[in-house]
């Protein structure tokens, strides 16, 4: 685990975009095609900002989620809703978009679908994940109730996850997805979540999912 710290959050976003920018170029440079996989949720909207201008092949650039709450992307707690809105835009509008959601009452009816689409573009090239203070990653959390088939080193790739506090059912990518990416970075901000990842680093991927992907990430903290 490499730990890098920043003076503040605005500096860290934009450093962080920019690198991400760097290294879907440079598989680009010996790959016909990138893929990039994100989180949700409002911590990273600051790196999509910037990142949505970076100057680089997006058309041959594959973007996916971590993860997808199974609601509408015309819901307001749709991850796509706000890809479309922060990162899928300007220059990365030309990016295909690999979705992890299909109209359907529940994910089991469409997983292999997804799933299908999924594996054309594995293995990830970069990986942008955040982490909750529960230590949980993409939708893996912790008293999910399919964590350990998730954690598995043979798990598919795709699997739906529902877990105690959470109003609807999520997909998520798998541990072996997550491990599988050629570049991982984590970005979280604040105390809480700095001792979370403190905690996390002695726990097990069971107790704290995050730690399925410690050992090869670049996390990156800001207060």
């Amino acid at each position: 685990m490499d730990l890098k710290e920043y003076a503040d959050r605005e500096m860290m976003m934009m450093q962080l975009a920019d690198r991400i920018a760097s290294e879907l170029n440079n598989c680009l440079l010996t790959h016909d095609t990138a893929s990039l996989a994100v989180p949700g949720g409002t911590t990273p909207g600051p790196v999509f900002d910037t990142l949505c201008g970076a100057d680089l092949h997006w058309d041959r650039v594959h973007v996916m989620l971590t993860d997808e709450r199974w609601v509408p992307e015309s819901s307001d707690r749709s991850n796509t809703r706000l890809l479309r809105q922060r990162l899928l835009i300007d220059k990365a509008a030309a990016a295909t978009y690999v979705p992890l959601y299909d109209e359907a009452p529940t994910p089991e009816d469409r997983l292999d679908m997804l799933s299908e689409k999924i594996v054309s573009v594995l293995p990830l090239s970069v990986l942008l994940l955040g982490m909750g203070a529960d230590m949980h990653t993409a939708s893996l959390f912790p008293g999910a109730d399919q964590l350990d088939d998730a954690l598995n080193s043979d798990a598919p790739p795709l699997m739906a996850m529902r877990a105690p506090g959470a109003p609807e059912p999520r997909v998520t990518l798998t541990a072996p997805v997550l491990r599988g990416a050629l570049s991982t970075h984590v970005v979280i901000t604040g105390t809480e979540k700095r001792e979370a990842l403190d905690r996390a680093r002695h726990l097990s991927p069971a107790e704290a999912p995050i730690a399925a992907v410690l050992g090869e990430a670049t996390i990156h903290w800001a207060e």
